[in-house]
């Protein structure tokens, strides 16, 4: 395993610097300390030839001025919070409201968008934050370490653990799109995927939870036999035409650690596993990307990247028959996602 650390730029008096892990078989993961970005992942496809296979960009000015979360960890609530407020033991919290009037991806000023302190550990890199009671009008001095392990089995694998003084909400997630066509050459729309999920979650004309769990069985949200994305953006099912044609959508995990979310290219041979403790999938199709920009001179546009967001369910706080995502005082918050990058 290869470590480098190199300097990526400053904000105020903050360095911000980029540690790319570099496996036996060539595989490399870069990330930066400003959101824990992984700005990008480079994999071979069946021919040998390594590629970046996320959405990213070279300098700290693109990600300071990015709408999109690209490759960060957001929170303290990935995902949006009805109202931008929540109740806990009879106390209203009123937070960031930065999607309407809803709260989004931890606020103006989240997970996303700060420093983080680093170091490099034996296979992998420790980001970790000190999250400061009443930030975003969140609740609780929150201290959180985010672990990025690269192993030889071309596995990126990202461990969350995190405490609280007081009781809080938190569900992290990692956002990066990914497009296996390698370097960008191609939509995701012809990328197959495959979900150990029989359910998801109906989402109201601000995509929030309506509290409904709806069945995949005959509809465009059945990928229980693999299916590839652009059913989505073709289907005229209300809930894909809701969200711009395509997914925003919670997944319900019908498994755990068992090969539950498979995203393949055929073209280029890549396939992504991705194995979590997480009750859902949050698969959005970039339906959202807009048609101004780009990305190392590939231009944005719709389809370009695929997020698969492992979290809990979104606005829990507000839904008593979902799962729940209050961390209490003293209570250790653990999670791990891992990402196994293979060929067919």
């Amino acid at each position: 395993m290869e470590v480098l650390q190199e300097t990526y730029g400053q904000i105020s008096s903050q360095p911000v610097y980029s540690f790319t892990l570099t496996n036996d078989h060539g595989m490399e993961v870069t990330a930066i300390n400003y959101g824990c970005i992984i700005t990008k992942m480079k994999v071979p496809d069946r021919d040998g030839k390594f590629e970046n296979i996320v959405l990213g960009h070279d300098t700290l000015d693109e990600y300071l001025n990015d709408p999109y979360f690209l490759g960060a960890i957001v929170g303290r609530v990935a995902g949006r919070i009805n109202g931008g407020s929540f109740e806990l033991d009879g106390k209203n919290f009123t937070l960031a409201q930065n999607d309407n009037t809803n709260h989004l991806h931890g606020g103006l000023k989240g997970f996303d968008k700060v420093v983080w302190d680093a170091k490099f550990i034996d296979d992998g890199v420790l980001f970790s934050y000190l999250s400061r009671d009443g930030e975003e009008g969140y609740p609780g001095n929150l201290y959180i370490e985010v672990t990025y392990r690269l192993n030889n089995d071309n596995e990126l694998s990202i461990q969350y653990r995190a405490q609280t003084d007081q009781k809080t909400l938190l569900t992290a997630t990692n956002h990066s799109y990914f497009n296996l066509s390698g370097n960008l050459k191609r939509d995701v729309l012809n990328h197959s995927l495959y979900l150990k999920s029989s359910r998801f979650l109906e989402l109201d004309e601000e995509f929030l939870p309506t509290g409904s769990i709806l069945d995949v069985n005959d509809t465009s949200f059945d990928f229980t036999k693999g299916g590839k994305i652009k059913a989505g953006a073709e289907s005229d099912h209300p809930q894909n035409i809701l969200v711009g044609n395509g997914y925003d959508h919670p997944f319900i995990l019908d498994d755990n650690h068992d090969k539950e979310i498979v995203l393949k290219d055929p073209e280029s041979g890549r396939t992504l596993t991705v194995e979590t403790d997480e009750h859902a999938v949050v698969v959005y199709s970039g339906n959202s990307l807009k048609a101004e920009g780009d990305f190392r001179g590939v231009l944005s546009r719709k389809y370009l990247g695929i997020c698969l967001e492992t979290q809990a369910y979104p606005d829990s706080i507000h839904h008593p028959n979902f799962p729940s995502m209050v961390l209490e005082k003293g209570e250790m918050y653990s999670s791990i996602t891992r990402y196994k990058f293979g060929l067919e």
